[in-house]
């Protein structure tokens, strides 16, 4: 089966300021070099749906909810946090952004495909059950992952995420669910400055030290990650995929390269043939150097698909 790759156009129109890393640049950047490797014709392309009420209030508070789109200008830009800002088509592309991973929870629950890549911004997983930070406004990861358990059921899922910051909004939605396994590599310490103390039995949590290489990131993967994966047994695995850890992104201090990205994904790849039916949803987090992010990208969908 294919590995269906899901965006919208509107997760274009999301801006924050020409000068702001999280750039709708990054977007164009995975989708060039996807062309130019000759993969995106081999995709499924869907266009992603918005997001409903229901879905959201899952893993954010209605007075959360209530209060985003309140604040949602129709003209210019306001800022939520210094580095979090909306302008008159932020609430959407969000909006986009998380029904995007409950459509590819559907075609992978439905086998439709064997996996998906969700090409969306803005990203996700600092969103917290009722705050937005660090250019996220709702956790999109955490919205498929309660839907996968609300529609169908599941009692075991995985998160993997091995973005350069702690994936602190999507900690603060399970961190009391046992159904969710969430296993995190990050910079630490670094921002969000937290998660190097607050792992459990089911929040494996793997600060790195600054300028750490692909050989200790993968050391850690072993350690830590895959005999708790192995434990678990998931049903279904999502990826918090952020691509800045990568040696050339300079928002950190972490030295991956490609190969550290494609060695990771067929780990998680593995386990989800042996104990999740090969149903994998992957959505785009961080990942701020260009070049690097439209390389990155394209190696881990290329072991996703099998290509």
């Amino acid at each position: 089966m294919q590995t269906a790759y899901i965006t919208h156009p509107t997760c274009l129109k999301h801006n924050m300021g020409y000068d702001h890393p999280e750039s709708p640049e990054r977007l164009r950047a995975i989708e060039n070099q996807l062309i130019a490797s000759g993969i995106f014709p081999l995709l499924q392309q869907h266009e992603a749906p918005r997001v409903t009420h229901e879905q959201l209030v899952r893993v954010h508070s209605e007075s959360y909810l209530h209060a985003i789109e309140a604040v949602a200008p129709q003209h210019g830009m306001i800022s939520l946090d210094a580095d979090t800002l909306m302008n008159p088509f932020t609430l959407e592309a969000a909006y986009r952004a998380a029904g995007a991973l409950v459509l590819a929870t559907d075609l992978v629950m439905t086998e439709k495909v064997e996996n998906a890549f969700c090409n969306i911004r803005p990203p996700g997983h600092h969103a917290t059950h009722s705050q937005a930070m660090g250019f996220c406004f709702f956790n999109n990861v955490a919205v498929g992952v309660a839907h996968a358990m609300t529609q169908y059921a599941l009692k075991r899922i995985a998160i993997a995420d091995f973005d350069v910051h702690h994936g602190n909004g999507t900690e603060d939605i399970f961190k009391h669910d046992p159904r969710v396994m969430l296993c995190s590599t990050f910079q630490h310490p670094f921002y969000p400055y937290c998660g190097a103390d607050s792992s459990n039995n089911h929040i494996i949590n793997v600060p790195l030290t600054a300028h750490t290489d692909g050989r200790a990131f993968r050391s850690a993967i072993s350690q830590h990650w895959l005999p708790a994966l192995e434990s678990f047994q998931p049903e279904m695995i999502f990826i918090s995929a952020g691509f800045d850890a990568h040696r050339e992104d300079d928002m950190a201090r972490l030295n991956l390269t490609e190969s550290d990205y494609t060695w990771v994904t067929g780990q998680i790849k593995a386990i989800a043939g042996k104990y999740a039916q090969k149903r994998i949803v992957s959505a785009l987090e961080g990942g701020y150097a260009l070049h690097a992010l439209g390389r990155s990208a394209t190696a881990h969908i290329k072991v996703l698909g099998g290509l």
